[in-house]
């Protein structure tokens, strides 16, 4: 039987993560459970750190940016003796069930833990990269999109003050959501991606016709978009087997590139940690509230190892292994669409 339950936030921050964890414990208190909030992600299991957490503390966060909870990218699995912490943790509070909350990695580790030690576990996909699977929309991509755009828009004013290229250089590893979304967005004249495929030598051509036009251009590029001919080094891995990508600069690696083959003054912007954080959009406040929700329900209805999930209107149950089983990237259809703007 389920008494009490806790809630973890683990990888990077985004907007709704706390219209989640708001969601999550109005609903736990119609089944009467105990809700205690895990400090730091796994890292707080780990370090056995939680502490009760009532209707109180939630309140008033359905507006708030970031985690009352905190986040960590630590991976119990890469700690000595990590995961035996986690049930001692579990154990000594007297946790009946887990929602964790997060993306590939965080809801990873959460079905590991499910699969190899039978521990209760739920999730709710957090992401403003929008690339885990078995959902539609994660919350916090939306959010990380309308800020992009609005810097955007602003780049563009002063393209076209200054008769300059603009670049702006948003977040996204592996998945070009971000970007994408981004460029169609604003009217940006291009946008490179990871799954795209690198036409420098087309690119240029087509920002020197835009330029003659309009007086200026804009692109955005995906962090990790590799350019093809240069080196950007070795780079420093997280506990994930992720690249930390702080020190290489794609962006201004571009700006030096469509400077020199174009011949127009070229700036570029990194928009950075400022997609994680402020406000939720109204669709991140919804849908992270219905996600908490979903998530409690799914524990009360027994149906440990799924995540709470967006299919089309719903917010229902799936298999977390089918979550994270690979990443959701940009398909085809996608980046035609892209393409059809790229005139």
């Amino acid at each position: 039987m389920i008494k009490r339950i806790a809630i973890l936030t683990g990888g990077g921050d985004c907007p709704g993560l706390n219209p989640t964890i708001r969601g999550a414990v109005y609903r736990a208190k119609d089944y009467n459970y105990e809700v205690y909030g895990i400090q730091e992600g796994w890292k707080g299991l780990v370090m056995g750190e939680m502490k009760p957490l009532s209707i109180n503390e939630v309140e008033e966060i359905v507006d708030k940016g970031g985690t009352i909870l905190g986040t960590s990218r630590l991976n119990p699995y890469k700690v000595d003796n990590g995961v035996k912490k986690v049930l001692n943790s579990l154990k000594s509070f007297k946790i009946d069930a887990v929602l964790a909350i997060g993306g590939e990695d965080t809801l990873g580790v959460a079905n590991r833990l499910f699969q190899e030690e039978d521990i209760k576990l739920v999730g709710a996909p957090k992401t403003m990269d929008n690339d885990l699977s078995g959902t539609d929309y994660t919350f916090g991509f939306d959010s990380s999109v309308t800020w992009a755009i609005q810097a955007m828009k602003s780049l563009q004013d002063t393209g076209l003050s200054h008769r300059r290229i603009m670049i702006l250089e948003v977040m996204g590893r592996h998945a070009g959501w971000v970007a994408l979304f981004t460029g169609l967005g604003s009217g940006a004249d291009w946008t490179l991606i990871p799954e795209g495929e690198i036409d420098i030598e087309k690119m240029c051509q087509h920002l020197k016709e835009v330029y003659k036009k309009k007086k200026y251009a804009s692109v955005v590029i995906s962090e990790g978009v590799i350019l093809p001919g240069i080196e950007t080094g070795k780079e420093e891995l997280d506990q994930f087997g992720h690249m930390i990508l702080r020190k290489r600069g794609v962006g201004n690696l571009l700006a030096d590139l469509i400077e020199e083959k174009t011949g127009i003054e070229t700036r570029y912007a990194v928009i950075g940690h400022i997609q994680r954080g402020g406000s939720p959009t109204l669709f991140d406040r919804i849908l992270g509230l219905r996600c908490g929700v979903t998530a409690v329900d799914l524990i009360a209805q027994g149906k440990f190892g799924y995540m709470a999930a967006l299919k089309g209107n719903e917010v229902t149950g799936v298999p977390l292994k089918e979550a994270v089983s690979k990443l959701k990237t940009v398909d085809k259809k996608w980046w035609e669409l892209a393409q059809v703007f790229f005139k």
